[in-house]
């Protein structure tokens, strides 16, 4: 199969200057010819999953294997980090390279952002997750205290190599994770947008070339607002669509459910909370729900206790210090931003859903 389906490149501004994302037939090769000066962040699984791939950059001096959990992305590990790559003489002019998912990604982004004062990062991201969302926009964060992606930068790389063929040894429910965040940004590109995805959300994960041009149009659509927004302060807020609360899910249920699984989840409950609340309409719910509920299958049964998931909403960086800062689908089915009151009434609206919102159709 080949890797590079005839993908344009993608080239977005920021201001350090253009940034590219190619898609490449082997990124093992973009790797090898380009290791002069660079230390590796590898994800150990990665490693594993495509050793000939790897071979001559797995071989190289400076590599860094991380187990990527979401442990691995805290403040409390980077020190671990920072000893290993002074170990290999890392200074600046050199560059950092990572190889993997968003974790992996972050890891990368944050110490190329701090060590030094500032050097260099390229990225191979592995993970549709990876390839369709995180890879542009610049954006990095890690844990710390508990609280998840509450420390930040915004550092892009300079070159990303997209191989689809990493996609061969993820497990379908990783696949999935990576659908959730496209079906998220063509939700924000508009109804019409999401409805060209919904419906052809079933030939997705066998059609590579489906998959490969709608992965191009989330990027195209992502690109514009982070040209517009690129430090997240007004219209790219509405990325954190489905986030809030995919965030909140996420740590109420020790991560048992992949991020972009519970981005999906999070989406179907924004959509609810906003009718529910007078602030959206049920069509969008429902019209929205057969292709969120399709990308969450298997986790219909998986538990998300209120308390905890409402304490965890609670501590989103989006937040005033009265209301909670959510990203919803308005009257028209638009992604924005509101500010909703965290009253009796919003959290009757998340105990609703979690209870039964999964398996029951708004009313």
């Amino acid at each position: 199969m080949a890797a590079s389906p005839g993908l344009e490149p993608l080239v977005v501004s920021s201001r350090q200057g253009p940034y590219e994302l190619r898609f490449v037939a082997d990124a093992g090769a973009e790797l090898a010819a380009s290791l002069a000066g660079t230390h590796l962040l590898v994800d150990r699984r990665v490693a594993q999953a495509h050793p000939k791939k790897l071979a001559v950059a797995l071989a190289y001096p400076s590599v860094l294997l991380i187990d990527a959990t979401e442990d691995a992305k805290s403040l409390e590990r980077m020190p671990a980090y920072v000893g290993h790559l002074l170990s290999k003489g890392v200074r600046r002019g050199q560059t950092l390279t990572a190889v993997g998912g968003g974790i992996v990604q972050d890891i990368a982004c944050f110490l190329a952002a701090t060590l030094l004062r500032g050097i260099d990062w390229r990225f191979a991201p592995t993970t549709l997750l990876a390839m369709s969302d995180s890879a542009i926009g610049s954006k990095s964060s890690i844990n710390c205290g508990g609280a998840k992606n509450i420390l930040g930068t915004f550092t892009p790389p300079k070159a990303i190599w997209t191989d689809l063929s990493f996609l061969d040894t993820l497990d379908e429910k990783d696949v999935r994770s990576g659908i959730g965040e496209m079906l998220k940004v063509h939700a924000i590109e508009g109804p019409e947008a999401f409805d060209r995805i919904a419906v052809a959300y079933a030939s997705l994960a066998a059609d590579r070339a489906a998959l490969a041009r709608f992965l191009r149009d989330s990027l195209e659509y992502k690109k514009k607002l982070v040209e517009a927004d690129e430090f997240d302060r007004g219209p790219r807020l509405v990325m954190n669509y489905g986030h809030s609360f995919g965030h909140a899910i996420e740590a109420a249920t020790a991560f048992v459910v992949p991020h972009g699984i519970a981005v999906t989840i999070g989406m179907d409950l924004a959509n609810f909370a906003a009718a529910r609340l007078g602030l959206g309409r049920a069509e969008h719910y429902r019209r929205m729900r057969p292709a969120l509920a399709a990308n969450w299958r298997g986790f219909e049964s998986t538990c998300v206790p209120l308390e905890p998931f409402l304490a965890a909403l609670g501590k989103d960086k989006k937040n005033t210090a009265t209301k909670l800062g959510l990203i919803l689908p308005g009257p028209d089915g638009r992604i924005r931003r509101f500010e909703v009151a965290n009253d009796d009434a919003f959290r009757a609206a998340c105990a609703e859903y979690l209870a039964k919102g999964r398996r029951e159709v708004l009313a």
